[in-house]
């Protein structure tokens, strides 16, 4: 293993790999940092080595927190397609738009990277019982990992989990906790028996280990796009995990050589769940509040990765914005028709706030642009329906059919 310690985010105390999970001095605040020995890392992370190697997260194992002998999951996560959306690009007025598909995954969500490392670490631990809080993606991510390893997980969801995010959760077997009240209850109730009874836990406010798998997005952009590394990278933005994540990847690819500039990141949240976006703005950190948006995903009212996620957005001379949940909506249908691929509500923010960063003058049209889809939009179809048209019924005959295709415009 070529990670070297962990280092507070607040106060930059460093610790050995293993002692604590945040800082002791700063507390749950003390979000820590996994350090790696990147000369060690250039010297076997190289072009002909990843030439031969599985095309999904592990090929980058250097950089992930693992022991060299760990069993990994069968399922295969990561190393998603980059499409480039020309129409889409034209629509919202950019140079050059490219889509990385993370609907794609096992689970269909982004979070199957961070699930993935936190199962092969609960392995390496000898647990056999993994747990985390969640809106939804982290959650059936986590179930369906753990079904792949033989673990038995512990799922806590808010009560306005969508159906099927939940319907994932149980087919994966998971024991299945819907809490009466919002995701920081639903959080604060994991951390307790998480505590109790010694599951590990996969919570991305306390566990260092998680960004690193969710790093690996940045890893593969800087691999993928080599020397079309696009101006923008765009994500959306709910504990900030995520954006700090995909950063800190492709800044270890940058300083081993495999792209020559970085792009800049701007972090997207719903205007109805938009703490970090505030931060941003007036420098004050966040504080614990009611929140409610279409985007289930990033709906967080206490972002605990808020001081990672503005640290990206500060080194890369990025930007931060919020869409309201009608600009999120319709971004799932154009997004749809222009490009073929389907985004759930918290993936369509990030297509919704490059249009409004676009329309404000931060993105500018000679820009390229890189938008993170971070999951599928079978995952609310409900919220898709508001927003898309109706199917034409038809009678058994087909009577009348013709009018109905001359008024569409697909007959003459």
């Amino acid at each position: 293993m070529t990670m070297t310690e962990l280092r507070c985010t607040c106060c930059a105390a460093e610790y050995a790999i293993g002692d604590v999970y945040t800082c002791p001095a700063c507390g749950d605040d003390g979000i820590l940092d996994a350090i790696y020995d990147y000369e060690a890392v250039g010297r076997s992370l190289t072009r002909d080595a990843l030439a031969v190697r599985r095309q999904d997260i592990w090929r980058y194992r250097e950089l992930l927190p693992i022991g060299d002998g760990a069993v990994l999951p069968s399922l295969s996560v990561g190393w998603t397609p980059i499409t480039e959306a020309p129409r889409l690009a034209r629509e919202l007025g950019v140079r050059a738009l490219f889509l990385k598909d993370d609907g794609r995954n096992p689970s269909g969500s982004l979070k199957d990277r961070a699930s993935a490392i936190a199962v092969v670490q609960a392995c390496e631990q000898g647990q056999e019982i993994v747990a985390c809080a969640s809106t939804g993606n982290a959650a059936s991510s986590l179930a369906g990992m753990a079904a792949a390893m033989g673990l038995r997980s512990v799922i806590f969801v808010p009560r306005d989990t969508p159906e099927p995010k939940l319907t994932q959760l149980l087919v994966f077997g998971a024991t299945v906790l819907r809490v009466d009240g919002s995701y920081f209850d639903a959080y604060q109730m994991c951390q307790k028996f998480c505590a109790e009874a010694g599951w590990y836990n996969r919570n991305s406010g306390i566990n260092p280990w998680l960004i690193e798998g969710k790093k690996t997005a940045g890893l593969e952009i800087a691999e993928q796009m080599g020397e079309r590394v696009p101006d923008w990278v765009v994500v959306s933005v709910g504990d900030g995990c995520t954006v700090a994540g995909i950063w800190k990847g492709l800044k270890e690819m940058h300083a081993l050589g495999w792209i020559d500039r970085l792009p800049r990141m701007l972090g997207v949240q719903a205007r109805g769940a938009s703490s970090v976006v505030r931060a941003f703005q007036d420098g004050k950190p966040p504080v614990a509040e009611a929140v409610s948006t279409v985007a289930d995903s990033i709906q967080v009212g206490y972002p605990k990765n808020w001081r990672k996620a503005l640290t990206a957005i500060a080194e890369s001379e990025g930007s931060m914005i919020a869409v309201d949940d009608e600009e999120i909506l319709e971004a799932i249908a154009y997004t749809g028709r222009l490009t073929g691929v389907f985004a759930e509500p918290a993936a369509s923010a990030g297509t919704a706030g490059l249009a409004r960063a676009v329309r404000e003058g931060i993105v500018r049209p000679e820009e390229s642009a890189l938008v993170m889809v971070t999951g599928n939009g079978l995952k609310d179809t409900a919220s898709a329906r508001r927003v898309i048209g109706k199917p034409i019924e038809a009678a058994r005959d087909g009577a009348g059919l013709e009018e109905v295709f001359r008024r569409e415009g697909l007959m003459g």
